[in-house]
């Protein structure tokens, strides 16, 4: 299958292309950097375009020439406290609607299927309920969750095939992230504190790819969460795990959202996305996180020996 997937630079984007690749798929690539900047390895081989989503004819043009059957689009702003920044707000709307309502306009003059990302951000996060897929209970606390509800109901309105799924919490070996940045802090500090009232599940982003290459196989078009299984926990949980598994000895102090400060954009406390709906459209849940957060462990500690 011709697989179009933007965002490659990124983490998901990234693990996207490599599982495809490893499937057999001919596999074109995108970014905003004039070429490919992940990780060296196979990807590096792979037709690579820069392409600023923003403009929609050359999205157009891009799409109409390499003409794929499927797109999985994973660009997007996703600096969530930049985009309070009034100077940045007219950008992140550009890039997360505009971009995504143009590459929804191209796959319906090329006939091809649409994955969109998305995020649980697009709910107001209140509550302990689990936010199932199809839930249309949308308040988003801040710019980034608006621009991505808008994103949604873009490509919801423009096409009839289509996955958008919701992803949270994200960590993958291509890119920053909040596993990284607790091993790192590790190194230097035995006390660190970490929110304790926010609560999700993580989403590796290997583990993620899978089920995205599993989808465009199918025609099981909708709403979907696709985040790691294995229970619930909150970002305090998480940092605690990560130097247990990481045999680092650092002590871990809970704070609520409000004695950590810092943050310019208001963070959803429920976070909790309901997976349910894969198994029962048939596709595989995805590993507990503790077991995705043992593999990246040991891919990070392999990384740093070889230098």
């Amino acid at each position: 299958m011709r697989v179009f997937v933007t965002g490659v630079n990124g983490q998901l984007g990234y693990d996207t292309a490599l599982e495809l690749l490893r499937r057999g798929h001919d596999v074109t690539m995108s970014g905003t950097k004039e070429a490919y900047s992940g990780l060296p390895g196979p990807l590096e081989k792979v037709p690579y375009v820069q392409l600023d989503i923003t403009a929609r004819d050359r999205v157009h043009d891009v799409l109409t020439y390499v003409k794929p059957e499927a797109v999985i689009h994973c660009a997007a702003w996703t600096a969530v406290d930049a985009a309070e920044d009034v100077e940045n707000k007219e950008k992140v709307w550009s890039v997360n609607v505009l971009g995504t309502q143009y590459i929804a306009e191209a796959c319906r003059d090329i006939d091809a299927v649409m994955v969109h990302i998305s995020t649980d951000y697009v709910f107001n996060g209140q509550g302990t309920e689990p936010w199932p897929a199809d839930c249309q209970d949308f308040a988003p606390l801040n710019v980034y969750g608006a621009s991505k509800l808008a994103s949604e109901k873009a490509v919801a309105t423009t096409l009839q095939r289509f996955f958008i799924v919701r992803i949270a919490w994200v960590f993958g070996p291509n890119g920053k992230n909040f596993v990284k940045t607790m091993l790192n802090l590790g190194k230097n500090h035995d006390t660190l504190r970490v929110v304790a009232d926010q609560i999700g599940t993580p989403t590796y982003t290997p583990d993620a790819a899978i089920t995205l290459a599993d989808m465009i196989l199918s025609d099981k078009y909708g709403y979907y969460h696709v985040t790691n299984s294995g229970g619930y926990l909150s970002w305090y949980d998480f940092a605690c795990e990560i130097f247990r598994q990481a045999g680092c000895d650092v002590h871990v102090i809970p704070v609520t959202t409000a004695e950590y400060g810092a943050a310019k954009a208001a963070r959803p406390f429920n976070s909790r996305l309901d997976t349910s709906k894969l198994e029962a459209m048939g596709f595989a849940s995805l590993p507990a996180w503790q077991d995705a957060l043992q593999r990246y462990i040991a891919w990070e500690q392999e990384t740093e020996k070889r230098g």
